[in-house]
């Protein structure tokens, strides 16, 4: 197995009550990783996994090209300049999720407590794991040394008192690391850390807290709750928790989808009346996902994004669900006619989506994921004991 850069992992104990072991597992650039896996002429090269086409836009791309500034959803023909020589690769799916439920087959064998956030992530509780193992560092590293051994394929892991805390130290040591967050190290830990690195905060709100004065989260832990609800409402409850280390969220299997959508790019611009037929059609798709998941939703979401690149969103919830694929596409299309842009504004890319925002935790969370769009296809702090 290749090298890994780990945490020490801290023998002391600490009384506590209520406390987690949760581990984040995510794949080292999953999809071109499995891509070179299985053509070794690839390894070593800038792997670029996205369709051809001018509207193409990149799914994954290997660390190699990752130094080129290639990344996960800029244009392919971008990535093509930043990175001449690299290999670009049409993705294949079904093989990716044969892969991803390998990759699950060893999840299982230490807990039942695995909650996927897409083909290369999740979260798995080990606070009682299957396998007898003492703690939850161990549990990760026979994880990824399992991974490693069966698949040939690298995974970073993060481990930590709860699931924001352990989502972070994934990404710490990436790639191919382990990262661990003693329950003792949080405060310590968070108090330099940007504002940035917490996940649901994106550029909007980051640049908000930034204007505000709030560049990390220790800046964070200096104002009351009362000030944060006042800037930020629901989400500066959150913020204010997040900044002390608490996360109360358990790993949950099987979790309900809250937020369903589907996107199209289309092969050149058209205007705003031609892209009735697209919404239509991007209804019916995120419609018969809804069904096997987030039956509750209902908000129905529309997105344009101009030839620009300028990005237009419309909502509307609704009193109760959309009863059926019709009065959820009606809704969709009276959200495109509250676009005013005038008549030869021409637009690349629509999007269709439904969600439940009752009990979302980030305003920042993306309302258009879920789907792989149609035309590109990518607890408190100071708790005890040792992870």
């Amino acid at each position: 197995m290749p090298d890994e850069i780990t945490q020490p992992e801290d023998v002391g104990t600490f009384s506590a009550i209520g406390f987690r072991k949760i581990v984040h597992v995510d794949m080292d650039a999953f999809y071109a990783s499995v891509e070179q896996r299985d053509d070794p002429s690839l390894r070593g090269r800038p792997v670029v996994v996205a369709w051809k086409g001018k509207r193409s836009v990149v799914c994954a791309a290997s660390y190699e090209a990752r130094r080129y500034g290639v990344r996960s959803a800029i244009p392919a023909l971008h990535a093509e300049r930043l990175c001449p020589e690299a290999v670009f690769l049409p993705p294949d799916f079904p093989r990716y999720k044969a892969v991803s439920q390998a990759v699950r087959g060893i999840f299982q064998r230490h807990t039942d407590l695995i909650e996927p956030l897409s083909l290369d992530e999740a979260y798995l509780d080990v606070t009682q794991n299957k396998t007898g193992l003492p703690t939850a560092t161990l549990v990760a590293k026979t994880i990824r040394k399992q991974i490693w051994e069966e698949l040939n394929l690298t995974a970073s892991a993060g481990v930590a008192p709860n699931k924001f805390l352990a989502k972070i130290a994934s990404d710490w040591k990436k790639p191919n690391g382990l990262f661990v967050i003693q329950p003792h190290e949080v405060e310590s830990f968070l108090t330099s850390l940007p504002v940035g690195r917490i996940p649901g905060v994106g550029r909007v709100t980051e640049a908000r807290m930034e204007a505000a004065g709030i560049k990390t989260v220790g800046d964070i832990r200096q104002l009351e709750l009362e000030s944060l609800e006042a800037q930020f409402g629901r989400w500066g409850t959150r913020l204010f928790e997040l900044a002390r280390g608490i996360d109360h969220h358990p790993v949950v299997p099987n979790r309900i989808r809250k937020q369903i959508s589907a996107e199209d790019t289309f092969p050149s611009d058209i205007p705003l009346t031609a892209c009735e037929q697209h919404i239509r059609q991007l209804a019916a798709k995120v419609w018969l996902a809804s069904r096997e998941n987030a039956r509750g939703a209902r908000t129905v979401g529309l997105k344009l994004k101009t030839k620009d690149f300028n990005s237009l969103t419309r909502s509307q919830t609704l009193s109760a669900p959309p009863s059926s694929c019709e009065e959820f596409t009606r809704v969709a299309l009276e959200l495109c006619g509250r676009v005013e842009l005038g008549v030869d504004q021409l637009y690349r890319l629509v999007g269709v989506g439904l969600s439940n925002c009752q009990d979302d935790a980030s305003q920042d969370e993306p309302l258009f994921k879920g789907i792989a769009n149609s035309a590109t296809e990518e607890s408190q702090s100071g708790l005890g004991k040792s992870l």
